[in-house]
């Protein structure tokens, strides 16, 4: 699978389904985290692959340090590949949805059916999401909607 014409990739196991296949480019740095991996695309959309630790406040604080040295400390829209993982306790998905609009424009999920929608239902069960966000199975169509939140 392309995610946007370039021809020279390497591929990684995919969260999207066990069948389809996630590349990632070559032409690029690429950031390690422990909960995610990361690169800069060219039109400025921030590229995650989730991996499937327990987030917790100690390890998102590290993972928002790692996407500020990427962004330099530019809010981007993000576009997460998403990969199940434990539920984080109450102290966690509150510190992300008090930190997401610092870091982020928007954020587009895309997974296999419905796996979005949980995720979102446990982290902004009493309040709605700081930042635009949105469910996609197509990563081509989360990246069109992604465009409108460049700066």
């Amino acid at each position: 699978m392309r995610l946007d014409g370039r021809l020279r990739f390497t591929t990684h196991y995919s969260p999207l389904t066990t069948h389809q296949m996630l590349t990632f480019p070559t032409d690029r740095e690429i950031f390690e985290g422990e909960i995610a991996t990361y690169w800069m695309e060219d039109d400025g959309i921030l590229v995650s692959v989730s991996k499937s630790p327990r987030r917790t406040v100690d390890n998102i604080k590290g993972n928002i340090a790692l996407v500020k040295k990427i962004t330099k400390n530019q809010k981007v829209p993000l576009l997460i590949y998403l990969s199940p993982s434990p539920v984080p306790d109450k102290a966690t998905r509150k510190f992300v949805n008090e930190q997401l609009a610092n870091i982020y424009t928007a954020m587009a999920m895309v997974s296999k059916p419905g796996l979005a929608s949980i995720i979102m239902k446990f982290l902004f069960k009493f309040n709605k999401p700081p930042i635009p966000m949105k469910n996609f199975t197509d990563a081509e169509e989360a990246r069109k909607w992604l465009r409108q939140f460049l700066r």
